[in-house]
């Protein structure tokens, strides 16, 4: 089993930044991907933003070049999400979730969600 803590979330005005962080624990052999989703009330859960593991990235459009995902070195369990130039549109549940191999043996990767972390911005 793997488990996620996402924390960061908030209430900012329009303008402001937030930064978010995931952290996944428990039966870890490798990691194939790890990001971000976002859903909002009578919206699709859509991507913000997935890192993998040889340090690629995806971003959704509507984030691109506001947002940044990224790890630190020392911590290849834990990813951020800067968020810069927050508008009201971005208000939503965001939810970590990662594709992690669980074992050498494993013949499947696990994929998991967080319980998500809530951000809000105020026009």
């Amino acid at each position: 089993q793997v488990q996620l803590v996402e924390s960061g979330g908030g209430l900012v005005q329009a303008g402001g930044s937030l930064t978010l962080s995931c952290v996944a624990s428990g039966s870890i052999f490798s990691i194939d991907t790890m990001g971000w989703y976002r859903q909002s009330p009578g919206k699709q859960r859509e991507l913000v933003a997935v890192l993998n593991s040889g340090g690629g990235t995806n971003y959704g459009d509507s984030v691109r070049g506001r947002f940044t995902i990224f790890r630190k070195n020392s911590a290849r369990n834990t990813i951020y999400l800067q968020m810069n130039s927050l508008i009201p549109e971005d208000t939503a549940v965001y939810l970590c979730n990662t594709v992690i191999w669980t074992s050498k043996d494993a013949t499947t990767p696990l994929v998991s969600w967080g319980q998500g972390t809530q951000v809000t911005v105020s026009s």
